[in-house]
C-alpha cells in the first residue's frame, strides 16, 4: 500500500472501529534511531560512510540522551559482528560513530563509556589484523583526551598492558611501524592523563619501558658518534700503551665529551602525517609528558627508577650505546627546573647501590660516565647547589681504592681502574660547576672525623678525600680567593697529621697541600710526574691518586688533548723522565708534592703575598700556631719514614706562605725559626732515647731545611750561605734537599732498608762526625737570627735569643683540649668496630692483622707527653695517689685565690705584659713536663735498649721506661680565664 497507507492505515490494512492501531501512538515515526543506525552503514562493504547520517545521528542522541544506550548497545553489538565477518570496514564506522559521540555528547558520556571501552578491548584483542588494532589504539586515544575527571581512571588503568604489549613490537614493516606509533600515541595520553589527574597508574613500568624501546638515537647522536669513533681509537691505543688494562680501561667513550645538542620539543598538534607514523616521535612525547608529570621528587623517582632498571637489564649505560645518556639528557632540557636536573644528575648516582650494578664495576663504571656527561650539561647552564651526591662518589671511590688493595686479577684490577677514572671525571665536571665550596669543605670534615681505625680503609678513605680535594681546589679558584682555610676542616686534618699509620698521615698533609694551594695554579709539566703506579701485591691504596693531578690542572687551564701527536709526545716525556730514573739522575723534586720555586722566588721579598697568589687561603695566628704544635708533635713520632718527613717539610713551608698573607704578629715569626732550631737540637742530641739514629739524622736534614725555607722567605741570606755546606755531602741516603730548599725522597734509595740495624749504625757514626762540627754554627747562627729578626720585629735582641734558645713547645690547645690529638690516637687505637667506620662498613675482615703495625709508634708518642704507668704490683707505688693529685690541684687554686684584688685601674699593656708572662710560664712548665723523660734517658744511658718491631712498613722504634714516671705529672695549666684573673689581681 506505500508509504501512505502505512501512515494512515495500520499495519494490517484493514480499518475497523475498534482496532487500537488507530490510536493517536501509532500514527508517530518508528524510532528513528534505528532508521539513522541502519543509514549510516553504506550497501556494499567496499562503499564509503554516510558522513550526514552520522552527523544526524550523534545530533539526535544529544537530544533525546534517553536513547545513547540504546545506540552504544547496537553499535557495539554490530561491531563484534563486523569483526566475526572481518568487515574492517564496518567496524571502522562503529569507531567513527563513537568518535563523534565523544566529540557531541561529552556531557552524556557515562551512557556510552562502557559500550565504547568494549570496543576497544575487542579491538585491541584482534591480533590478526593491524589494522584493527590501530583502530583501537586511536579509539581509546580520543577517549582518554575526552576525559574532564577521573570516573574512568581504572578502566583505562587495565588497558596499558594490552596497549604496552603492542608498543614493544620489533618488526620494521610499515604497518607494524604505524601500530607501534599509534601505541605509543595512546600511552602518551595514558601519560597526559595521569599527569592531569594525578595519578599513577600501577603499570607504570611499562609504559617506561614500551618508551625506551622505541627512543632510538637521532642524526644528531650518529654524527657524534662518528666524529668520535677516530679519536675513540687513538686513545685505546693510549691506554694501551700506559698499560692500564687494555680494552676495560678504554671503555671510557670520548663521545661523553660532547655535550649533546638540545632537542626539539614536539607538540603532537603539529606534526606531519610522516611524523604521526613514526614511532620515535611518540617516544619523545612520551618523554616530554613524563616531565610534565614528575613535578615533585617523589615522582621523579617513580619515572627513574623503572627507567634504571630498564638501562640495567639491557645494558645501556655504555656511553657508546647512549641510550641513557641520550634519555637523561632530553629530560634534563625538558625540565624547566635547575632543581629537578640536578635531581636526576642525584639519583643517577645513587643508582650505583643498586643491587643490580652494585658488584659490577664496570657497569658502574659506565653509570659514573652517563653522570658525568649530565654534569657537564647541568653545569653550562646553572650552577650547582646541591652536591650532596659528591658524598657518594666520595664512598664509591673508597671502595674502589680498597678493592684495587686486594685485587689478585689483572681483570679486576683493570675494572677498578676504569672506575676510579670515570669517578675522578664525574668529580673533576662537578668542580667546574660548584660556586661554593663551604658544603664540601664540611663533608670532608665529616669524613675525617669519623675515619676508620683499619689501616686498608682508611688508606681508602684518604685517598678518595685527597682526590675530593683537587676537586675543591678547582672550586675555590674562581669563587672563594683569598678566604680563611676552614676550621672544623683544620682540626680534622691536625688529628690525621697524627694517625696510627704513616701513609695516612701523609695523606692528610696531600690534603692540606692541595686545599690550600690550589694544584691547577702549578706548571703542566708537573703532570708527566704523577703516572698511575698499580701493582696488585701492593698495599698503597694511594697508587691511584697522583695521576689526577695533570688531568686536573689540564681541565682548568682548558689544555685538552685533541691531535694524536700531543698524545704521543706526552708518552716520550714520560718514557725519557723513566729512562732518566734508570740511569739513576737523582731528582731534586718529588714526586707527591709539586715545586713552589716560583711562589718563593716572587713573595720573597714581596711585601703582599696576595699579588702574588691570588688563590692561597689563609689562617688565622691560633690556625699557625696549631699548625706549628702538630709539625712538633709528628716530628717526634719515631715510626716516621722519608715520605713523612717530606710531607712535614712541604706542610710547613705552605704554611710559612700563607702566612705572610696575614702578616703574623711578632711571636708566630720568632716560632717559625725555633721549630726548626728545636728539632735541630732534638737531632743532635746523643742521649734521646725515643729516637733512633737514622730519624735523627732525617730530622736534621728537616730542620735545616725548615730553617733555610724560613731564612729564604725572611731574607735572611747570610744564615743560608752558612748552612749550605751541610747540604754539599751527602748526609741522608733517602731524603734530600732540593735547589727550591724542599725535601724531597731520593728516587733510588731503597725506603725498605730505612731503619735497619746497618742504617741505625751508619746513621749514629754520621751523626757523632757533624755533631761537634754544627755545635760550632750554632752560636753564629744565634747571632745572625737575632740581629735579622730585630728589625723584622719589634722584640728586643735579648728576648729574641732567649726565646730562639728555649726548646720549641706545642700550644696548650693541642695537648688539653677538649679532644686532645694524644687522646684522639688511643681512641684509635681502641675503636677496632665496624660502628667506627665512615661512608659504609664494607671491608675485609683480615685488615685487622694490618693494625698492629704503627701502634705501638703512637704508645711510644704518648709516653713522650703522658710517662706510662705500669701496672705490676711491684710498681703500684709509682702511680699517683689522690693526696698527691689534691695538693696539686690545691696549689694551682691557691695561686688564684691567694692573690688580692687591686681597686686601681690597671693599664692595657701592664695587664699584656701580665697575661704573656703567666702564659709563658705555663709553657715554660708544659715544656719541663714534656721533655722529663728525655732526662730520665740521659740519667740511665747505660740502661737504654732500642727494642726492634718488624711490621708490614719495616719500622725500627725505640721505647724507653722512665724509672718514675709520676714525678713529671702536673695538672694541665690554668684556663686563660684564670691568667687573666691573676694578672687583674696582680
Amino acid at each position: 500500500m506505500g508509504i501512505i497507507s502505512r501512515k494512515i492505515f495500520p499495519a494490517c490494512g484493514n480499518m475497523c472501529v475498534c482496532c487500537p492501531a488507530l490510536r493517536s501512538r501509532s500514527r508517530q515515526p518508528v524510532k528513528r534511531y534505528k532508521k539513522l543506525l541502519s543509514e549510516i552503514f553504506p550497501k556494499s562493504p567496499d562503499g564509503p560512510p554516510n558522513e550526514r547520517k552520522i552527523g544526524k545521528l550523534c545530533e539526535y542522541a544529544a537530544k533525546n540522551p534517553f536513547r545513547i544506550p540504546k545506540i552504544a548497545k547496537y553499535l557495539e553489538d554490530r561491531c563484534y559482528k563486523e569483526l566475526r565477518h572481518e568487515h574492517f570496514k564496518f567496524v571502522s564506522i562503529v569507531t567513527e560513530v563513537y568518535n563523534k559521540l565523544i566529540c557531541i555528547c561529552k556531557e552524556q558520556m557515562a551512557y556510552f563509556a562502557v559500550n565504547l571501552l568494549n570496543v576497544v578491548i575487542e579491538l585491541l584483542d584482534n591480533s590478526k589484523q593491524e589494522a584493527v588494532q590501530i583502530i583501537g589504539c586511536q579509539t581509546l586515544t580520543r577517549f582518554i583526551y575526552s576525559q574532564v575527571d577521573g570516573t574512568y581512571t581504572y578502566n583505562i588503568e587495565n588497558l596499558v598492558h594490552k596497549v604496552s604489549i603492542l608498543a614493544r613490537g620489533t618488526e620494521e614493516d610499515h604497518q607494524k611501524r604505524c601500530l607501534r606509533a599509534s601505541s605509543l600515541q595512546c600511552l602518551s595520553a595514558m601519560v597526559w592523563f595521569m599527569t592531569e589527574f594525578s595519578h599513577i597508574f600501577v603499570d607504570f613500568d611499562e609504559i617506561v619501558n614500551a618508551t625506551l624501546d622505541n627512543y632510538e638515537p637521532d642524526k644528531h647522536k650518529k654524527d657524534d658518534d662518528e666524529r668520535a669513533e677516530a679519536h675513540h681509537n687513538w686513545v685505546d691505543e693510549v691506554v694501551r700503551c700506559e698499560g692500564r688494562g687494555g680494552a676495560v680501561g678504554s671503555e671510557i667513550s670520548s663521545s661523553t665529551a660532547i655535550i649533546r645538542p638540545r632537542p626539539e620539543k614536539k607538540d603532537p598538534s603539529l606534526l606531519t602525517r610522516e611524523d604521526v607514523e613514526t614511532p620515535e616521535i611518540w617516544a619523545q612525547i612520551c618523554i616530554q609528558r613524563m616531565v610534565e608529570l614528575a613535578k615533585e621528587s617523589t615522582t621523579m623517582r617513580r619515572i627513574l627508577d623503572p627507567m634504571f632498571v630498564y638501562f640495567d637489564t639491557g645494558r645501556h649505560w655504555v656511553p657508546r650505546h647512549g641510550l641513557a645518556t641520550m634519555v637523561l639528557s632530553d629530560m634534563s632540557y625538558f625540565l624547566e627546573s635547575s632543581g629537578s636536573q640536578q635531581f636526576i644528575l642525584s639519583a643517577v648516582i645513587r643508582h650505583l647501590d643498586h643491587k643490580n650494578i652494585s658488584h659490577d664495576p664496570e657497569i658502574k663504571s659506565h653509570v659514573i660516565q652517563t653522570a658525568s656527561a649530565l654534569a657537564r650539561q647541568i653545569r653550562s647552564v646553572v650552577v650547582f647547589s646541591d652536591i650532596g651526591f659528591v658524598s657518594d662518589l666520595c664512598r664509591h671511590l673508597r671502595k674502589s681504592l680498597q678493592a684495587t688493595v686486594d685485587s689478585v686479577e689483572e681483570q679486576e684490577l683493570n675494572l677498578n681502574i676504569a672506575l676510579q677514572n670515570s669517578i675522578e671525571d664525574c668529580l673533576l665536571e662537578t668542580a667546574k660547576g660548584i660556586a661554593d665550596a663551604r658544603p664540601l669543605f664540611d663533608m670532608m670534615a665529616i669524613t675525617l672525623e669519623k675515619l676508620p681505625s683499619v689501616r686498608v680503609v682508611a688508606r681508602a678513605t684518604i685517598g678518595s678525600l685527597v682526590i675530593l680535594a683537587h676537586m675543591i681546589s678547582l672550586a675555590s679558584v674562581s669563587s672563594h680567593s683569598q678566604q680563611v682555610f676552614p676550621e672544623a676542616l683544620l682540626v680534622q686534618l691536625l688529628k690525621v697529621m697524627l694517625h696510627l699509620d704513616v701513609e695516612v698521615r701523609v695523606g692528610g698533609h696531600q690534603i692540606f697541600s692541595v686545599l690550600l694551594i690550589p694544584s691547577s695554579n702549578h706548571p703542566r709539566h708537573d703532570s708527566s710526574n704523577h703516572t698511575r703506579r698499580w701493582h696488585s701485591n701492593t698495599a698503597c691504596a694511594f697508587a691511584s691518586i697522583t695521576a689526577l693531578l695533570g688531568k686536573l690542572r689540564k681541565e682548568k687551564d682548558g689544555t685538552e688533548v685533541e691531535k694524536h701527536s700531543d698524545v704521543l709526545d706526552d708518552i716520550k716525556e714520560r718514557n725519557s723522565s723513566e729512562e732518566e730514573w734508570k740511569q739513576g739522575w737523582a731528582r731534586k723534586n718529588s714526586p707527591t708534592f709539586h715545586k713552589l720555586s716560583s711562589i718563593i722566588d716572587m713573595s720573597a721579598g714581596s711585601t703582599n703575598l696576595a699579588e702574588v697568589e691570588p688563590s692561597i687561603m689563609k689562617f688565622s695566628e691560633d690556625q699557625i700556631t696549631q699548625l706549628l704544635s702538630a709539625f712538633w708533635m709528628q716530628a717526634n713520632l719515631p715510626d716516621n719514614l722519608p715520605s713523612n718527613i717530606e710531607a712535614v717539610a712541604h706542610s710547613f713551608c705552605l704554611t710559612l706562605i700563607s702566612s705572610r698573607l696575614t702578616n703574623p704578629g711578632d711571636n708566630l715569626v720568632v716560632r717559625f725559626f725555633q721549630l726548626p732550631l728545636s728539632l735541630r737540637n732534638m737531632s743532635l742530641d746523643p742521649y734521646n732515647g725515643t729516637l733512633p739514629p737514622a730519624y735523627q739524622r732525617s730530622l736534621l736534614i728537616l730542620s735545616t731545611a725548615m730553617l733555610m725555607f724560613a731564612a729564604k722567605i725572611y731574607q735572611i741570606p747570610d744564615l743560608n750561605d752558612l748552612l749550605k755546606p751541610i747540604l754539599e755531602c751527602d748526609v741522608d741516603p733517602y731524603i734530600g734537599i732540593s735547589d727550591d730548599l724542599q725535601v724531597y725522597v731520593k728516587p733510588q734509595a731503597d725506603v725498605r732498608e730505612y731503619g735497619s740495624p746497618a742504617d741505625n749504625q751508619a746513621a749514629a757514626s754520621l751523626l757523632a762526625e757533624l755533631r761537634n762540627k754544627i755545635f760550632e754554627f750554632d752560636k753564629i747562627v744565634q747571632e745572625i737570627l737575632v740581629h735579622s729578626l730585630s728589625g723584622i720585629t719589634e722584640m728586643e735582641a735579648e728576648d729574641l735569643a732567649k726565646q730562639l734558645s728555649e726548646n720549641f713547645t706545642p700550644d696548650d690547645a693541642l695537648m688539653f683540649g677538649s679532644q686532645s690529638r694524644v687522646d684522639i690516637d688511643h681512641n684509635q687505637m681502641a675503636a677496632h668496630s665496624k660502628d667506627s667506620l665512615s661512608f659504609d662498613g664494607d671491608f675485609s675482615s683480615n685488615s685487622f692483622e694490618e693494625e698492629v703495625t704503627s701502634e705501638s709508634s703512637v704508645l711510644d708518642f704518648g709516653n713522650r707527653f703522658i710517662p706510662k704507668v705500669s701496672t705490676t704490683p711491684s710498681s703500684m707505688s709509682h702511680i699517683i695517689s689522690i693526696g698527691q693529685l689534691l695538693e696539686s690541684a690545691l696549689e694551682v687554686a691557691g695561686q688564684v685565690a691567694g692573690t688580692s684584688v687591686s681597686n686601681s685601674p690597671v693599664p692595657f699593656n701592664t695587664m699584656a705584659s701580665h697575661c704573656e708572662a703567666l702564659g709563658l710560664d705555663t709553657r715554660k712548665k708544659l715544656c719541663s713536663w714534656l721533655t722529663q723523660e728525655n732526662h730520665y734517658a740521659k740519667a740511665a744511658d747505660s740502661e737504654l735498649t732500642f727494642d726492634k718491631m718488624s711490621g708490614q712498613d719495616g719500622l725500627v722504634q725505640g721505647a724507653l721506661m722512665p724509672t718514675d714516671p709520676w714525678l713529671a705529672l702536673r695538672l694541665p695549666p690554668a684556663s686563660p680565664f684564670d691568667n687573666f684573673l691573676r694578672a687583674a689581681r696582680n
